[in-house]
């Protein structure tokens, strides 16, 4: 007389908790915070975006508030502009940070317009939640800071750096550093809004007199003060670069995620 005996069944590797929380599993973690962004962005037809770095403690009525509502301003214009492409395509979309202040008014101003609009969130024990006008399908939550940035860097097209500390520097700086040494494989515009700011905090000047940067590598951004002076440099550069029928065609010829690349 034979029993039958119950065996559980032991989990899925890529469903036990325990596991994939641990040090070994670290490079699946990695790997999923660039595969299922590029899943998810893949499936909403997000081709390409404009970035916008800035304070998290810039607020909409703080003593630089300005920046804030020019930050959502440029957004909206931004956004009613590239949404009136035609044909019709989810070109240039705003892409944060995710978070408040500068973040939040340049999502909320894209928000505004009625487009899409993203948010690379990062996990922090302070400032940083998601604001409130990102599109839901389109709000990530990154643990690993470089993956982020990664994506920063992937899609953009164009950078507007708003007063920020040393998270905006940071962001600003590997963008800079990337176009510098040739490792992008793509026309990049930044712009670096407010330029009392800009020239108070950085003497770029001292870094060419010292020998730290070339001449030519002032060439790699532009000071803009209004929300319509930014547009007009972004629509000449965008149009020139990303809108000609030379480049449609090339695009049309890729999968939209890979249309931009480093």
């Amino acid at each position: 007389m034979s029993t039958s005996q119950d065996y559980s069944r032991p989990l899925l590797a890529y469903q036990n908790k325990h596991f994939m929380e641990s040090w070994s599993a670290r490079g699946l973690r990695l790997l999923s915070e660039y595969v299922e962004p590029l899943d998810r962005l893949g499936r909403y037809k997000v081709r390409d975006t404009i970035v916008f770095f800035g304070s998290a403690r810039l607020m909409e009525d703080g003593p630089m508030a300005k920046y804030y509502s020019e930050a959502r301003e440029l957004a909206r214009l931004l956004t009613e502009w590239s949404d009136g492409l035609q044909p019709p395509t989810r070109r240039f979309a705003v892409c944060t940070g995710g978070g408040p202040g500068i973040m939040e008014a340049a999502n909320r101003g894209a928000h505004d317009a009625g487009g899409i609009t993203i948010g690379f969130n990062i996990g922090l024990p302070f400032e940083q939640h998601p604001n409130p006008y990102i599109t839901p399908e389109l709000s990530f939550e990154f643990h690993y800071f470089f993956m982020r940035k990664f994506w920063f860097a992937y899609l953009a097209k164009a950078l507007v750096v708003f007063p920020g500390g040393f998270g905006t520097l940071d962001e600003m700086t590997e963008i800079l550093t990337l176009m510098q040494t040739q490792k992008l494989e793509k026309p990049m515009m930044i712009l670096l809004y407010g330029s009392e700011f800009w020239h108070e905090i950085i003497n770029f000047p001292a870094l060419v007199k010292h020998g730290m940067i070339s001449e030519n590598d002032m060439n790699l951004f532009r000071f803009v003060d209004d929300p319509k002076a930014a547009l007009s440099a972004l629509k000449l550069f965008l149009t020139a670069n990303y809108l000609q029928p030379e480049h449609v065609r090339h695009a049309e010829e890729l999968p939209d995620i890979a249309r931009s690349r480093i």
